[in-house]
């Protein structure tokens, strides 16, 4: 009897541990999507092919080469996913990943665009929903949320996800943005194109 209430005592303590921790990294949090005027990032980025799980790695190589070869810190890192995992092969999936540019002239775009994509996401109306952001954990805590309730409400004919699905992990405001994108708009610069913020 004394071992069975010592292993009960072990289980609610892992149960409340596990809870506490899904709790802190977001598990609760509440999604809301919303429609409002975004867009205008400059986007630094690598095209992926290739599974997902790959992204963070090729966007923290982005980060450390702008910040050692270019002397430019970011502070959001983001990829925009175009293919369904539950859809298509782990190594057809398609992504841009990278760092968002705070600010930028045409000469420094000129000299990074030597090493990297570079393109401006327009601004538009884009329906998007906010997660919080603690970590690593958080990423995958909101892939547990934000996707299920995502396509729960697409089920429902209430959010078009015809399009890609951008994420942006903005640490200063510790949260991750989950945008989606329009299916039919083209999101290039053209390479002639000055860019100034």
């Amino acid at each position: 009897m004394k071992i069975l209430k010592i292993v009960l005592i072990i289980l609610v303590a892992i149960i409340a541990i596990f809870v506490g921790i899904y709790g802190y990294y977001g598990g609760f949090h509440s999604i809301e999507f919303n429609t409002k005027e975004q867009g205008g990032e400059i986007l630094v980025y690598e095209n992926v092919v290739g599974d997902y799980s790959q992204t963070i790695e090729i966007s923290d190589q982005i980060y450390y080469s702008l910040l050692n070869d270019f002397n430019i810190e970011t502070f959001r890192g983001f990829g925009i996913y175009y293919d369904n995992p539950a859809e298509v092969e782990a190594n057809l999936l398609r992504s841009d990943v990278g760092c968002i540019l705070e600010a930028a002239d045409s000469s420094q775009i000129d000299i990074i665009r030597q090493k990297f994509n570079v393109k401006i996401l327009p601004k538009g109306n884009y329906t998007s929903a906010e997660f919080p952001y603690k970590g690593m954990m958080s990423i995958l805590v909101g892939l547990m949320r934000v996707y299920p309730e995502m396509h729960r409400l697409h089920a429902t004919g209430k959010l078009n996800i015809d399009g890609p699905i951008m994420e942006i992990y903005d640490a200063p405001n510790k949260k991750i943005i989950y945008r989606i994108l329009n299916a039919e708009e083209e999101i290039t610069v053209d390479e002639e194109e000055n860019i100034y913020l």
